[in-house]
């Protein structure tokens, strides 16, 4: 492959295939710190310098955009629930005090995919894969989307109208649109529902205008934390999005017409993604993963160039230091959120049942069908009582639903036989 620059010519072209990514990624990014009370421009700075990262690791060959990821919300709401608002009787109220440590819990969660990533260059794909079937990983994919719905519908049901009005949105372009308007219905329904809250008089601008126009995107006081229990909790889902992490770059080799789990490979693609989570997680942000949208883009265009995937990433990156448009997009009304994350979260466990299709895993065969059975019920069921505490070392540490979930369908994947899973 022809060596290219890290970032191209700044035509207006080049300019407008950069801010098409941006516009791709932009709607699922944001959201992640709107539904966590993480910092936005934090996030972009992450999901802008992470993408950086990765591609410096991956030798600048593949076009991915990392932002952020979905999977660890589950794990978030777990360490760090949102607290209640006196005034509205919501919980929408950030946990400052415990968000820097699910941020610790992430920094660690991103070691686990560098531990893949020496796995697979030591041992090959297929041998290390055969420890994360698709019918371990399809049904924790679909219990993230499930433990997630009751907080949609809480921040849905603050205001029907604009959580339908998103939903409808959402929905329409995606059956609908055509071209770009397919490609990002997210940031589409957010627009337009929010425009819809600023006629109706259900936005409140006081933050915006005492906002600064530039600032560090960083907080010392957002920065991780580590505590052992949050750790435990967030790591294993960093199995759910491996698995992800690895679809998604076989689809873009797809779309472009190059294997990159060849070249660069397989294990330097895990190592940018665990890095760049690391990294988020340390300054304060979501985990990374590799961003489905920006493939569309990628088929869209036809344009496979990934110097104009960095250019997005500088964007983000510029965006990141602007407290002013932080504070604007920190005024969507929760109504808002709780539309998109309606579909959005349905969406997380059907890519689950995909994974699960797919890979025609049978479920006449008793061993899978206890494997994913355990999965669900343990999930769902620690979840709700608010997961598996216990002590080791003096040290109290909680385990969430989709961390025993995730333990025990490894653990059971290993030890029951009939293990004939092929990649």
């Amino acid at each position: 492959m022809e060596k290219q620059k890290f970032l191209p010519n700044l035509t207006g072209k080049n300019m407008l295939l950069g801010f098409q990514h941006v516009f791709a990624m932009f709607g699922a990014t944001v959201l992640v710190p709107l539904i966590t009370g993480l910092n936005v421009s934090t996030t972009l700075l992450a999901a802008g310098a992470g993408t950086l990262l990765f591609h410096f690791i991956t030798k600048g060959k593949v076009p991915a955009f990392l932002g952020s990821s979905f999977a660890f919300l589950g794990g978030f709401a777990v360490v760090a629930p949102k607290l209640l608002d006196t005034t509205t009787g919501e919980y929408t109220i950030p946990n400052t005090e415990m968000l820097p440590y699910a941020c610790g819990g992430v920094v660690f969660a991103g070691f686990m995919y560098v531990l893949l990533a020496f796995c697979v260059k030591a041992f090959g794909v297929k041998k290390v894969m055969k420890f994360f079937p698709p019918v371990v990983t399809g049904p924790i994919i679909i219990s993230i989307g499930l433990i997630l719905a009751p907080s949609a519908i809480t921040n849905a049901s603050s205001n029907w109208i604009l959580s339908i009005t998103a939903l409808s949105i959402i929905i329409i372009c995606n059956i609908w649109g055509k071209g770009m308007i397919k490609i990002i219905p997210i940031l589409l329904s957010v627009v337009c529902t929010y425009i819809l809250a600023l006629v109706c008089g259900w936005v409140d601008f006081s933050a915006v205008q005492q906002a600064a126009w530039i600032g560090s995107p960083i907080s010392q006081a957002s920065m991780a934390k580590f505590d052992i229990s949050a750790i435990i909790t967030i790591m294993p889902i960093a199995l759910a999005s491996m698995m992800e992490h690895i679809g998604d770059i076989a689809a873009i080799s797809a779309t472009t017409g190059e294997n990159y789990i060849e070249d660069p490979g397989l294990h330097r693609t895990l190592l940018g993604d665990g890095i760049a989570t690391s990294f988020a997680g340390l300054i304060g942000g979501p985990a990374n993963t590799t961003y489905g949208e920006n493939t569309g883009v990628l088929a869209l265009t036809k344009v496979y160039d990934p110097s104009v995937v960095r250019l997005a990433a500088a964007i983000a990156v510029i965006l990141s230091i602007i407290p002013k448009f932080d504070a604007i997009v920190n005024t969507i009304p929760p109504a808002i959120i709780g539309g998109v994350s309606l579909i959005l979260y349905g969406m997380i466990s059907a890519v689950g049942v995909r994974n699960v299709v797919e890979n025609k895993i049978d479920f006449s065969n008793s061993r899978n069908l206890i494997i994913a059975a355990v999965i669900l019920v343990s999930a769902l069921g620690f979840n709700s009582t608010g997961g598996l505490t216990f002590k080791i070392l003096g040290a109290s540490v909680t385990l969430s639903g989709l961390a025993i979930a995730a333990i025990l369908g490894i653990f059971l994947n290993a030890i029951l036989p009939g293990n004939d899973y092929n990649m």
